[in-house]
């Protein structure tokens, strides 16, 4: 019986949402007439209808019918044909899927656009039309669209299914942005509403361009759809921040003050992305004529079969991107227009993600993120220095560090829109010798990749071809966003760095009041190894370990000589950043004497370590 009678109720919904748009628009009639009549449509079908359980069961269905929820549910049949994609349901689907015979999606999508349409022409409306999102089921099929899975693959098919399901989304939240401007107290959804308003727009296919930019004007950066900012996410935001980094940050400079800085800059936030997120404009046009049913303004029904999104997954850092790309076109030192505020808006946005939406970013590899926040420091000289983009930055270098991220932190792999993160490494260390003047935020970041768990061609490359930089890293071991031990632990095993160790300590390229974090590392690793006896080691190994072990007892820096040889563990509240045995353990003495037995005092050989290279 569905089957037959289902496109009914639709056809009915679509030629009364055409009804009242086109009376809504008649010049000559009276506002009243039209308003007197949608409130007794309302009252006397569509707010019964909302309490009818027939409704609901529809609404619960969503999920199962989902391409999203459940990507099986939509399989095209075999018969199906490139061209003529929806033919892909005959035969081939199961009733309950998108294009089945008992799709829910016809007749609530139907249902939606009436509703949109009476909010929009009698506002008082609104509210009683937007008790609809309440429904349970609605509600959890939101929260399966947010849940973390993998994209169903982009066929002719699935592309055309999309479509229709992502039009009832977006008819949804923009019933729900219309409801959230007319209510004093934010609705316990808006935080879920956001979030699929967030990943809509991430997406979003092409032929959806009217889509993409309507979302970006009204649901994105909508303050009503961030309830955090009324309801103590700022001051949660601090209090966290205090649990895990410590109290000795500055309360006035910390996350929460950002956050709260920028709600209120959401405006010129949403601006920098309509800007640096602008959709061709041909394409813009054409999908608006679709969507508003402007047949004359459209040049052809046929829709491209899409590879990918409209917009990559990371487009939230965009404009840092496009900065970037600037600086790098742009002539030698001219400035790029408008940097700090182009800067300050994507990092304050990407904060707000990062705190309240993480499920956002999910898409985005931590180590992509880190890559996007390098870009802000080789923009230009200066961009960096200034105080809020340093504070911003900061906030988000904090976030990478957070236990759950670092874990997932890979600097191995393949990244979008960077060749290779060790070339982008490189530049940004002969960037940091240049322009950094000892920046300890900078610094910062630097330091971060030279973690012991990623790749020793990182480590290679400061310590190889930068040795200069070393002077200007200056970050004190209590600023350290990470703990020291993800630098000391495991010991280092390769040899080539050990050695460019060593020769960075004796040479005092490398001194403590420098750069006091890399020189408690290379202190630790020196004294693992030069104390290591594995026999498993090679030949080289073990003449290299002697040779290293034997020259420091010949070390004429007394100071480096009682560090290398006493090192204990590593201690970032000393000065030194280590400990120190006050003599040494009885196996290690027995050792040193054993390999130094019949050598000079130290200090002998003070000219040949001079010139250790």
């Amino acid at each position: 019986m569905w089957s037959a009678l289902g496109p009914v109720p639709t056809a009915c919904l679509l030629f009364l949402d055409a009804y009242y748009q086109a009376w809504s628009r008649q010049p000559d009639l009276c506002p009243e007439d039209w308003l007197q009549d949608t409130e007794r449509l309302s009252e006397e079908l569509l707010l019964p209808l909302l309490s009818q359980p027939a409704l609901g069961s529809l609404w619960d269905s969503l999920g199962r019918c989902s391409l999203l929820c459940n990507p099986q549910s939509c399989a095209p049949a075999p018969e199906a044909l490139r061209s003529l994609v929806s033919l892909g349901c005959t035969g081939g689907c199961p009733p309950l899927s998108l294009a089945g015979s008992a799709s829910p999606f016809p007749v609530l999508t139907s249902l939606l656009c009436l509703f949109n349409t009476l909010a929009r022409i009698h506002k008082g409306l609104c509210g009683q039309l937007a008790t609809v999102l309440a429904a349970p089921g609605l509600q959890n099929y939101f929260l399966q669209c947010l849940a973390p899975g993998a994209a169903p693959p982009l066929t002719a098919f699935s592309a055309w299914a999309l479509r229709h399901e992502y039009h009832l989304q977006y008819l949804a939240l923009i019933l729900a942005q219309r409801a959230a401007t007319l209510q004093p107290v934010p609705a316990t959804s808006a935080a879920l509403h956001h979030g699929v308003a967030l990943a809509l727009l991430s997406r979003l296919l092409p032929g959806s361009e009217h889509l993409a930019h309507e979302l970006l004007l009204s649901c994105v950066f909508r303050l009503e759809f961030l309830p955090e900012r009324a309801a103590g996410g700022p001051e949660a935001a601090d209090f966290s921040d205090q649990l895990s980094l410590g109290s000795s940050r500055d309360p006035g400079c910390g996350r929460g003050v950002l956050l709260a800085q920028a709600c209120q800059d959401l405006p010129s936030i949403r601006s920098c992305y309509l800007t640096h997120c602008s959709l061709a404009q041909p394409s813009l046009k054409a999908s608006q004529a679709l969507y508003r049913g402007e047949l004359q303004q459209i040049p052809a029904l046929l829709l491209p079969l899409p590879k990918e999104p409209l917009l990559p997954t990371d487009w939230p850092f965009l404009p840092l991107v496009h900065l970037y790309h600037q600086a790098s076109d742009a002539p030698s030192g001219v400035p790029t227009a408008d940097a700090v505020g182009t800067a300050m808006r994507a990092l304050q946005w990407v904060l707000v993600l990062e705190s309240w939406r993480p499920q956002a970013l999910w898409a985005v590899p931590p180590a992509a993120r880190l890559a996007r926040l390098m870009c802000v420091f080789l923009v230009d000289s200066e961009l960096f220095r200034e105080t809020p983009i340093q504070g911003l930055v900061a906030a988000l270098l904090a976030r990478l560090c957070q236990p759950e991220v670092l874990q997932k932190l890979n600097l191995d792999c393949p990244l979008p829109g960077l060749a290779s993160f060790p070339d982008l490494y490189a530049n940004f260390l002969e960037h940091f010798e240049a322009v950094s003047f000892g920046d300890h935020l900078f610094g910062a970041v630097v330091l971060f990749p030279l973690q012991r768990r990623f790749s020793v061609n990182l480590r290679l490359t400061l310590f190889g071809e930068h040795v200069g930089a070393l002077r200007a890293l200056g970050l004190p071991l209590t600023q350290l966003p990470v703990s020291l031990e993800c630098y000391t632990e495991p010991p280092e095993d390769n040899l080539a760095l050990l050695q460019l160790y060593f020769r960075a300590l004796v040479t005092s390229a490398l001194r403590p009041h420098w750069c006091p974090v890399l020189y408690a590392v290379t202190v630790a690793h020196i004294n693992s190894f030069i104390f290591s006896q594995d026999p498993k080691s090679s030949d080289e190994v073990k003449a290299a370990r002697r040779s290293m072990l034997q020259k420091t007892w010949l070390l004429a820096d007394e100071g480096l000589r009682q560090h290398l040889l006493h090192y204990k563990l590593p201690n970032s509240t000393l000065p030194e950043g280590f400990e120190l045995y006050p003599q040494l353990p009885s196996l290690r003495q027995q050792y040193l004497q054993r390999l130094t037995s019949g050598m000079p005092q130290n200090g002998v050989l003070e000219t040949e370590y001079s010139c250790y290279g």
